[in-house]
C-alpha cells in the first residue's frame, strides 16, 4: 500500500510507463523556459524597430542610371540621428562619375555617417541630395548571413560564371577557397564564425562587386586585411569601380580626390 493505492503490478507498470513519457519533457522544460525568455526580447526588439518612424521618401532624390553626369549631389545638407542634437552640418560635396573619393577625419567627426546619409538612412534636417545609379555599401564590420560562400557572395543574384570568377580572384579568396573542405559550397556559420575577420570582409567586398553598382560606398573597408591584400584591393576597386572611400590608413591615396570631415563639415 502506497499512498492509499495498492501496490498492484498493474498500477506499478502504468505508472512506469507514465514517468517513461513524462522523462524527456521535464528534462527539456528549463532549455523551453530559457528558450522563450530569449524569444521574448528578441520579439520586444523587432516590435520596438517596428514602431519606429519611416524615413521620409524625400531624403535622397534618386535619378536613374545614366540620366545625369553627377554620382553623388549633396547641396547645404543638414542631417541628424535626432532633430535635438545635428550630426552633420552644411555639408556640400559633389561627385561626378568616373571620380574615386576618399573621406578622411578623426574618429567621430561622422564619416560614416556621411555614408548613412548617401544610403538615405540619416533623417534629413535641410539641404538636396541627389543620387544617380545604384549603390554598393561595404560596412566596417562585415555582415556575413549564415549559409553557402556561394551565396553570400551572389546575395540572390543569377549566377555568371565568369564574372563570378574575376570576383573571387579580384578579392584574393580563389586560395582560401582551396583550402575549405568544400570550396565556396562551405556552409558558414553564424555571423561566419568559422572564418578570419580578413575572409568575412573579403567576402563582402566580393558580395558588393558582384552586385555591378554604379556607386561603391566603402567604409574602412581593408582594416581587417594585412598591407598586401588592401593594397590589391585597393587597385581592383581603383581601376575599375567609381567609389567613395571612408578610410583611416590613407598609405593607399596617393592620387585621387580627398576630402576632410572635421568637426561634422565637409
Amino acid at each position: 500500500m502506497l499512498i492509499g493505492v495498492p501496490l498492484k503490478s498493474g498500477n506499478i507498470l502504468s505508472a512506469l510507463a507514465t514517468f517513461e513519457i513524462l522523462q524527456e519533457p521535464i528534462y527539456n522544460l528549463p532549455g523551453t523556459i530559457s528558450m522563450i525568455a530569449q524569444t521574448n526580447v528578441s520579439l520586444d526588439r523587432i516590435a520596438s524597430f517596428l514602431r519606429l518612424d519611416d524615413l521620409p521618401s524625400d531624403v535622397v532624390e534618386k535619378l536613374p542610371r545614366g540620366s545625369s553626369d553627377t554620382a553623388i549631389e549633396l547641396v547645404d545638407g543638414n542631417f541628424s540621428w535626432e532633430l535635438s542634437n545635428p550630426t552633420l552640418q552644411n555639408i556640400n560635396l559633389k561627385v561626378f562619375n568616373g571620380m574615386k573619393v576618399a573621406v578622411c577625419g578623426t574618429v567621430g567627426s561622422g564619416k560614416s555617417t556621411l555614408l548613412s546619409c548617401v544610403l538615405g538612412e540619416v533623417p534629413k534636417i535641410s539641404g538636396i541630395l541627389k543620387v544617380c545609379g545604384t549603390k554598393a555599401y561595404v560596412t566596417q564590420c562585415p555582415w556575413i548571413q549564415s549559409g553557402k560562400i556561394e551565396d553570400n557572395i551572389l546575395f540572390g543574384k543569377q549566377m555568371d560564371r565568369e564574372k563570378y570568377e574575376k570576383v573571387l580572384e579580384a578579392c584574393s579568396l580563389k586560395k582560401d577557397l582551396e583550402i575549405l573542405p568544400f570550396g565556396d559550397q562551405t556552409i558558414i556559420g553564424e555571423r561566419g564564425i568559422n572564418l578570419s575577420g580578413g575572409q568575412k570582409q573579403r567576402i563582402q567586398i566580393a558580395r558588393a562587386l558582384y552586385q555591378d553598382a554604379d556607386i561603391y560606398l566603402f567604409d574602412d573597408p581593408f582594416s581587417a586585411v594585412d598591407a598586401q591584400t588592401g593594397s590589391h584591393l585597393f587597385k581592383v576597386t581603383w581601376f575599375h569601380y567609381y567609389a567613395l572611400y571612408v578610410q583611416y590608413n590613407l598609405n593607399y591615396y596617393n592620387c585621387m580626390h580627398m576630402a576632410e570631415c572635421k568637426s561634422s563639415l565637409i
